[in-house]
């Protein structure tokens, strides 16, 4: 397996660059794994696509204003991308600008001091600020987004998911955004349900893998949350036979993350027979799990995921789950089809 077995000819008029209005009104391209067969669906229709008992797992994890500008002693302006709390006052954040030392000293615009206390790799670096950065956020910062967009966003909201609670993302976990809250009234109203995660997301999550063998390929850790009532949810769901759906890669990896620490109960019954049952328990803390096809999936059933990058560890994630040459066909079909891919793309739903 080779890092350019992941690989693919996107052409730049299919990387869209402004959302869809209504949300919902994106397309969304149904593959079934059993059968291989494709249906070209939108995702309002998502609804006929489910079943009674079904659980989405959702990420609702909220995008923080990471991009902020500080100044040089000498005036010179720097801009950092804000990517991970330590604490209270240290963040890890991508640092553009040259001369930049280790102890070297930026002031925020209409912002705090900071001090550079460590290269880590690439240009990250570790920052103390002289106080709480976040009291800061509605004045200085600005909604990150990804590079191959380039139109202005009007609207900051429409880079976040309308469930988004729990601020700490430096991206927005985007197979989210088709969700409008009314499509979810409808989907609970006809028996799908929902519970929430948490995966705070980094950059290095959407990074293309660079090493020849993907195996060698370092995934940064992010924190991520499965608390105590998706759990249960999940549990139930399974013991009633419905389908565990993640939206998005982010639910997926923790999903699995939280899989890893899951118990099988043996009970015996008055008839002296073993009931084996699979059941997942909570967990809160850092993964930096790395699905690459040959991975036995242990808590997802389906997904609903964008399109995404060449030679990214999320098209390795999606392969991992409906194989490789699937996944390659379908996006060919998919630009052969005019959808839109990436951040404000259209989705998939994989069953």
């Amino acid at each position: 397996m080779n890092t350019s077995d992941f690989d693919y000819h996107l052409p730049p008029s299919s990387i869209a660059q402004t959302p869809l209005e209504p949300r919902d009104s994106s397309r969304l391209l149904v593959l079934h794994r059993d059968s291989d067969q494709l249906e070209h669906r939108i995702f309002r229709d998502l609804g006929g696509l489910l079943r009674p008992n079904d659980l989405l797992i959702l990420n609702q994890t909220r995008v923080i204003p990471a991009r902020i500008f500080a100044r040089k002693p000498t005036g010179g302006r720097v801009e950092l991308l804000l990517l991970r709390r330590r604490d209270l006052l240290r963040w890890e954040a991508l640092v553009g600008g040259k001369g930049l030392r280790l102890g070297s000293k930026l002031r925020v615009e209409d912002g705090p001091e900071l001090t550079i206390l460590e290269f880590l790799d690439g240009a990250e670096r570790l920052l103390l600020f002289s106080e709480p950065i976040e009291p800061y956020f509605p004045k200085v910062g600005n909604v990150p987004l990804p590079p191959y967009i380039h139109e202005k966003l009007t609207d900051p909201e429409r880079y976040q998911t309308v469930y988004a609670r729990e601020p700490g993302s430096a991206a927005a976990p985007t197979a989210g955004l088709h969700f409008t809250p009314r499509l979810m009234d409808e989907l609970q109203g006809s028996g799908v349900k929902f519970a929430y995660v948490t995966l705070h997301v980094g950059l290095d999550t959407f990074a293309p893998v660079t090493e020849e063998n993907p195996k060698t390929h370092k995934i940064h850790t992010e924190w991520c949350q499965l608390p105590q009532a998706t759990a249960d949810a999940i549990n139930e769901t399974k013991r009633l036979g419905g389908r565990v759906i993640a939206v998005g890669t982010t639910s997926v990896r923790t999903l699995e993350t939280a899989g890893r620490n899951s118990i099988v109960d043996n009970s015996i019954g008055e008839d002296r027979i073993a009931n084996t049952e699979y059941r997942i328990s909570p967990f809160s803390g850092p993964t930096s799990i790395y699905i690459l096809p040959g991975y036995q999936f242990k808590v997802v059933d389906a997904m609903i995921t964008n399109f995404h990058l060449p030679k990214s560890t999320l098209i390795m994630l999606v392969s991992a789950f409906a194989g490789r040459e699937k996944i390659l066909e379908t996006y060919e079909t998919a630009i052969r089809e005019g959808y839109r891919f990436y951040s404000f793309g259209d989705a998939m739903l994989i069953l």
